[in-house]
């Protein structure tokens, strides 16, 4: 379970750059949010070669 929680916690500590790109156009911040979503899909990535190995062994 404690790929959840990590993956929990990134996730909720996105929300701040979010807020500053979305609501207040901070491009900085957009760049953060890209960098943070390409990570996302490594983890994501990762979580499922896990799972299917699980699955599968």
């Amino acid at each position: 379970m404690s790929k959840h929680s990590t993956l929990k916690s990134f996730v909720d500590g996105l929300e701040d750059d979010f807020s500053k790109f979305f609501e207040k156009g901070n491009k900085a911040a957009g760049t953060r949010v890209r960098k943070a979503m390409q990570d996302l899909k490594k983890m994501a990535q990762d979580i499922r070669v896990e799972v299917q190995d699980k699955k599968n062994g």
